[in-house]
């Protein structure tokens, strides 16, 4: 969706929005202005068909001196039409649309909390020529907003807000530094200087006097508190009525099987009660799984699969990735460097062409339920700090920085995360945590960075502290389960499952990131999540009743690419060319001897900077896209 409030060109920015995010809807495409006395709104919409796919249910959708643009799912519809015939409110369609437009005549803002679902909506109100911008409560679907003379304007993507109006911005470099740091960007931090994201769980409403109302009807810490207080959920019950209300579609639905705990409830649940759903997969190429030292996947969703009876789809990733980086970029939005939106976008892609326009998918376990190494890790820095000093800093890290993270062709990934606990394992928990999952340390990146961006550098940290203390939660694991899903699931996962995924014009759906869900987690003990070494263990106990023991008691393994053995030989000359002496470090951003003793580390097997490298040819490569975009240099 797209849209401009009291713009005077707000036609053609509207038009050139919604032509750059055709790729969102291509099922049907409108633009509606509508002029009031003293404000006027043109709001725009791409409409992926979903539920009523009849024309009727196309949007922006007008009733009755109410229009609706709106980017998402309410999968709770029919129960709320249902309550709102109560209330004797006529329907003209089947739709979603126009039961979330009705909600909000009857309720107002307090709409917000009834929906279920994922979404981003635009509504105007002709009564008093308003304009409400709204987010779904943990930011699954996107919506950027640019302030913009005595009005708004907005969009799903970043982009379609740079082909409007590229001229008039300029490049934020604490955006910049966010995403070095993190390789992906927070919730908080703009990239682009004056757009923003809208909070998940807010709204804000524009009025034709220039003022502007705002509210938040959802805030992770405040549910997450008032859950841990409250009665433990069955999180059983909890998650089979998820899945199954995700389910609801007029259009073919299928599931990602990664061969992973999360995924294979997921598709376990969806094929109860869906007994003809199908699934896909992503395999690799046998020397890229080598030099990643990666697990084979592929065969645990084939056992999955088996065990359901259910047709699985494999893909094999083997991408000419010196092709594939620009248009990665370029549909990721913001400058995110996790290969990961690969995997996503082949898959959709080959649903797609298969006819299917929506997948269920497992993200959000990890966060929720303490499923990332790092959880784990940040958990034994204590135990390994109990080990005599002497011992750890002489012995322990110069043996352990000594070694090789790969031999020949062969990855070591256990010297790898060796080599990642230690930079953390002397630190306090929140500093801990962050660098876990951090790419730099601050004299790391004040090093690598020009020295004027230090002041940024220290910003981008203390906000990572803010955001991890603004909690009453007593409980570690939770603690960091929380600051996830604020930050890592909203800032990368949702971000660069959502573009991905509309790239290929289909629609992933997210059962464990739901209002309900997560109540049910942080209504669960931290020692239960984590119990001793065992990571998602509460979770692990419910799939019992759903999924093989083969599938549950196996190592884990992240959702990745084989990106070692794409920095180390596929992009061997793109990085050399086009980073070592890019935009990036002719502008000053980068330093060129700190990046280029970065590169020789990677390449003589010192050390792993694969995931350093391709976050900054991501960020190279977004940079140039920005520029040519007319988007003025910091």
């Amino acid at each position: 969706m797209a849209g401009a409030y009291r713009q005077p060109d707000g036609k053609d920015v509207v038009a050139a929005m919604v032509n750059r995010i055709a790729h969102r809807g291509p099922d049907a495409c409108g633009i509606v202005e509508l002029v009031g006395l003293e404000a006027s709104v043109v709001l725009g919409h791409r409409r992926l068909s979903i539920i009523d796919l009849s024309a009727a249910a196309d949007q922006p959708f007008a009733k009755d001196g109410l229009t609706l643009s709106y980017n998402g799912e309410v999968y709770n519809f029919r129960e709320l039409r249902m309550e709102l015939e109560g209330y004797g409110v006529r329907f003209t369609t089947t739709s979603d649309t126009e039961v979330v437009l009705e909600a909000w005549r009857v309720w107002g803002t307090g709409a917000l909390r009834r929906f279920r679902g994922m979404f981003a909506l635009a509504l105007h109100d002709a009564r008093d020529d308003s304009l409400t911008l709204a987010r779904d409560p943990l930011g699954i679907k996107p919506l950027y907003v640019l302030p913009r003379g005595d009005g708004v304007v907005f969009a799903s993507e970043l982009k379609a807000v740079v082909a409007a109006v590229g001229d008039e911005l300029r490049i934020d470099p604490a955006g910049m530094v966010a995403s070095t740091l993190y390789y992906w960007l927070p919730q908080d931090y703009e990239v682009v200087r004056g757009v923003h994201k809208l909070t998940p769980g807010s709204w804000s409403t524009y009025h034709r006097d220039g003022s502007v109302s705002r509210g938040v009807y959802w805030h992770a810490a405040q549910e997450a508190a008032r859950a841990a207080a409250g009665a433990r959920a069955d999180l059983r019950e909890v998650l089979e009525a998820s899945v199954e209300a995700h389910l609801v579609s007029d259009a073919p639905v299928a599931s990602f099987l990664s061969g992973g705990l999360d995924s294979s409830i997921v598709t376990a649940l969806a094929h109860r009660a869906d007994p003809a759903i199908e699934a896909y997969t992503i395999a690799f190429r046998a020397e890229d799984q080598r030099l990643e030292a990666m697990p084979d996947d592929a065969r645990y969703a084939r056992i999955m699969a088996q065990h359901l009876g259910i047709r699985l789809h494999e893909i094999e990733v083997s991408p000419d990735v010196v092709d594939l980086l620009p248009r990665v970029v370029d549909i990721l939005d913001e400058p995110i460097g996790d290969p990961a939106a690969i995997n996503t976008l082949l898959m959709c892609d080959a649903a797609r062409q298969a006819g299917v326009k929506v997948l269920l998918s497992g993200m959000g376990a990890d966060e929720l339920f303490g499923g990332y190494r790092k959880h784990l890790a940040t958990l034994l820095t204590a135990r390994y700090r109990r080990v005599p000093r002497t011992l750890r800093t002489h012995v322990v890290g110069p043996a352990v920085r000594a070694l090789p993270v790969a031999v020949g062709q062969r990855g070591l990934r256990s010297v790898r995360w060796a080599q990642r606990f230690l930079t953390f394992a002397e630190l306090g928990e929140e500093e801990a945590f962050r660098r876990s999952y951090t790419l730099y340390d601050r004299d790391e990146l004040t090093d690598l960075l020009d020295p004027e961006l230090a002041s940024a550098v220290d910003g981008v940290i203390d906000h990572h502290r803010r955001v991890y203390a603004d909690t009453t939660l007593t409980d570690q694991v939770d603690r960091m389960c929380l600051a996830d899903s604020r930050m890592f699931m909203a800032g990368l996962n949702l971000t660069y499952t959502d573009r991905a995924s509309m790239a290929a014009s289909t629609e992933v759906r997210v059962p464990f990131v739901d209002p309900v869900v997560f109540a049910a987690a942080f209504s669960i003990p931290g020692s239960e999540k984590i119990r001793g070494r065992t990571q998602k263990a509460v979770l692990k106990d419910a799939a019992r009743t759903w999924v093989p023991d083969q599938i549950i008691d196996r190592p884990k393994a992240s959702f990745g690419v084989p990106l070692r053995a794409w920095v180390t030989n596929d992009l061997r000359e793109l990085v050399d060319d086009v980073l070592v002496d890019g935009e990036l470090v002719r502008s000053g951003f980068l330093r060129r001897q700190p990046l280029v003793r970065l590169v020789e580390d990677q390449r003589s097997g010192r050390r792993d900077e694969s995931k350093q490298i391709w976050q900054l040819m991501s960020l190279e490569q977004w940079y140039r896209n920005a520029r040519a975009a007319g988007v003025a240099a910091p």
